[in-house]
């Protein structure tokens, strides 16, 4: 079965800085493409950052909001993708969870798979 698992999430200063990872699990060959989202109470659920499997490279998007403090990645060895945010503001306060699309060990893509969400809070 194919299973994203996330970590890193927690409390942070304004300021500070938290890594996020996005593992994927079952019987996959690699992951394809995995987005951050984040949701605040009250708000709608928005897209933080994006990053897709390319011939030569990964294709990373991020939202205008974190352009400049936040970074996707991913280690491919590992099949995780992370989220290290940086310069954490108390606006980034949110449950953020990870989407992910992988490639299966029969070579088909397959998807969309979301982990359970992790919580930031920002907060002095």
């Amino acid at each position: 079965q194919v299973q994203l698992v996330e970590s890193g999430g927690g409390l942070v200063q304004p300021g500070g800085s938290l890594r996020l990872s996005c593992a994927a699990s079952g019987s996959i060959l690699s992951i394809y493409a995995v987005g951050w989202y984040r949701q605040a109470p009250g708000k709608q659920r928005e897209t933080v950052a994006t990053i897709t499997l390319g011939d030569n490279s990964d294709t990373t998007d991020y939202a205008d909001s974190v352009k400049g403090r936040f970074t996707i990645s991913r280690d491919n060895a590992k099949k995780t993708v992370y989220l290290q945010m940086n310069n954490l503001k108390p606006e980034d306060t949110a449950v953020y969870s990870c989407k992910g699309m992988v490639v299966t060990t029969s070579n088909q893509i397959s998807g969309d798979y979301w982990g359970q969400g992790t919580q930031v809070t920002v907060s002095s």
